[in-house]
């Protein structure tokens, strides 16, 4: 039987799992066995994962299991002084480039003369969206003979409308391609209960019913963040994987920011960090939901009927909850190929949106985990922000590409 071959994420799963279980740096008895039962590998494997891991916090650097260049026994450990290979610390990742994107979200991995995007798995992309009950134009095949459907509205200028807030990262993959985390955090409403004021032929005065939320405001946004996203999140992160997060949001005027307190003491809790970055202006598509999800729950809630509030929640988040996570994950690598775009164009956005054919690499098996950046782009990029006098933390980054 040949020698399996584990991707990065995979093994930096592994290792997060059993750093997730220490107690004073150590593993408890039993640690190792329940690892490689459940992510089923070999107790050589997860042992031999394990004394690497040690030696790198023996150092001082940062915990990172890197996919070899080549088919072989193992992995290989970058360090600093290597010229064969680097890992970009995540904390000066977030300085390289200053254009219309977050660089929170950007980290790279050089082997050689190139530079690939890592995994993104820590940062939490989350953005608003009105759904609406129905469309003001909307087309139908009809069959010869048949009639067109009855539709009404009382206002076909305010058709019935609901906004939404949806919080998504970028999925979790095992090793023969099983799902381990589908990212998917949770879509969630804006919609107040309000007691109806007059009996009508479908409810009695007082009954509780379910309204929009017309006016989005800073403690409304506040509301939701706490008391739904960050629950959603620490209840479905999995196992063993980074408690460091981002939450990735743009510069609508009611959204909080990290230095919030109430925000800051729910972010902190049950062993997460989860702080707020935000997305540069101006700059839909370095927003996942933005690129193309919020489209994707779209086309399917559009195919439901809906006569009221709850059959408009009720669509969008049967819709939300049908998308397969590989149409997520192939949301995020859109998302990496606008970065090279954006750096192309020196953070313009005069560029069309990138297309490689996933869905045909990803049925045979050829689709990438992460693209690939060439580094003459990277070093026309840095080169172009030192001319424009943005030299804050460029200095660091290119000595660590060796640039």
């Amino acid at each position: 039987m040949g020698h399996q071959e584990y991707s990065s994420e995979f093994k930096n799963q592994v290792v997060q799992f059993i750093i997730g279980r220490c107690v004073g740096g150590v593993p408890p008895r039993g640690t190792l066995k329940e690892a490689q039962l459940k992510f089923t590998i070999s107790r050589q494997t997860c042992t031999r994962w394990w004394n690497a891991v040690k030696k790198q916090q023996q150092r001082g650097t940062s915990v990172q299991l890197v996919q070899p260049l080549e088919c072989g026994s193992g992995f290989r450990l970058f360090k600093n002084n290597r010229k064969d290979g680097l890992i970009i610390p995540h904390t000066s990742a977030n300085k390289l480039l200053r254009l219309r994107f977050t660089v929170e979200s950007l980290e790279f991995d050089r082997i050689l003369n190139k530079i690939r995007f890592m995994n993104m798995h820590n940062t939490i992309h989350i953005d608003e969206k009105w759904f609406y009950m129905t469309k003001g134009t909307q087309r139908f095949y009809l069959a010869p003979g048949e009639q067109e459907p009855h539709r009404t509205c009382k206002n076909k200028k305010f058709i019935s409308k609901i906004m939404f807030m949806c919080a998504v990262c970028r999925p979790l993959f095992g090793v023969h391609g099983e799902v381990l985390f589908d990212g998917k955090i949770g879509i969630f409403p804006f919609t107040k209960q309000v007691a109806a004021k007059r009996s009508s032929k479908n409810r009695q005065a007082g009954t509780m019913e379910k309204k929009p939320i017309e006016s989005i405001t800073t403690n409304v946004v506040r509301e939701c963040l706490i008391n739904k996203i960050l629950p959603a999140i620490i209840a479905k992160w999995p196992d063993g994987a980074t408690k460091v997060l981002k939450i990735q949001q743009d510069n609508a005027r009611p959204h909080i920011k990290d230095n919030d307190s109430a925000f800051r003491e729910v972010a902190q809790q049950s062993g997460f960090s989860i702080s707020i970055v935000q997305q540069p202006p101006n700059s839909p598509d370095t927003n996942v939901n933005d690129l193309g999800w919020f489209r994707a729950i779209q086309s399917l809630q559009t195919q439901t009927a809906c006569n009221n509030v709850d059959d408009l929640v009720n669509a969008v988040e049967k819709s939300f909850h049908e998308l397969q996570p590989e149409t997520l994950d192939n949301v995020f690598l859109s998302l990496q190929g606008c970065y090279m775009e954006i750096m192309k164009v020196h953070g313009q956005n005069r560029y069309k949106l990138p297309h490689m054919g996933k869905a045909h690499l990803r049925r045979t098996n050829q689709l990438p985990l992460n693209l690939e950046v060439p580094v003459e782009l990277v070093m026309e990029a840095v080169a172009y922000l030192r001319d424009q006098g943005s030299n804050h933390g460029l200095e660091s980054i290119s000595q660590a590409l060796g640039l």
